[in-house]
């Protein structure tokens, strides 16, 4: 009997830490892995993905926040109070576009983790 909740909490950590170390692509590639894992700790095709699901949604609001804020200070940086306004919404809606992405890796990992396991 595998463990949703500790699925998709290490999930969510592997995911966290590809992520942040390798910006955008890591979170891609992360968001698989960490569903990968979710889904082995899971066991099972429906757990594994459920895990991945949670694992996806959880990292990619905090990579989100992350995204959000450091185009803000790179706006800001660049041109003031109005460049900080601009990279707010580029930050919120590339952001927003890349979670969607990980979040769906990370189910496919998921449930390629809980299918390894059955």
């Amino acid at each position: 009997m595998g463990s949703i909740g500790l699925g998709a909490l290490v999930g969510f950590l592997v995911t966290v830490t590809i992520g942040v170390v390798f910006p955008v692509g890591g979170h891609l590639i992360g968001g698989l892995i960490g569903g990968f894992v979710a889904g082995l700790i899971a066991q099972g095709m429906v757990k594994g993905s459920l895990a991945g699901l949670l694992s996806g949604i959880g990292s990619s609001i905090v990579l989100l926040i992350l995204a959000f804020v450091g185009f803000i200070i790179y706006g800001a940086n660049n041109a003031g109070f109005f460049g900080a306004i601009v990279g707010g919404i580029v930050g919120t809606v590339l952001g927003i576009i890349v979670a969607v992405l990980a979040t769906a890796a990370s189910v496919l990992g998921g449930f390629i983790g809980g299918l390894l396991t059955r």
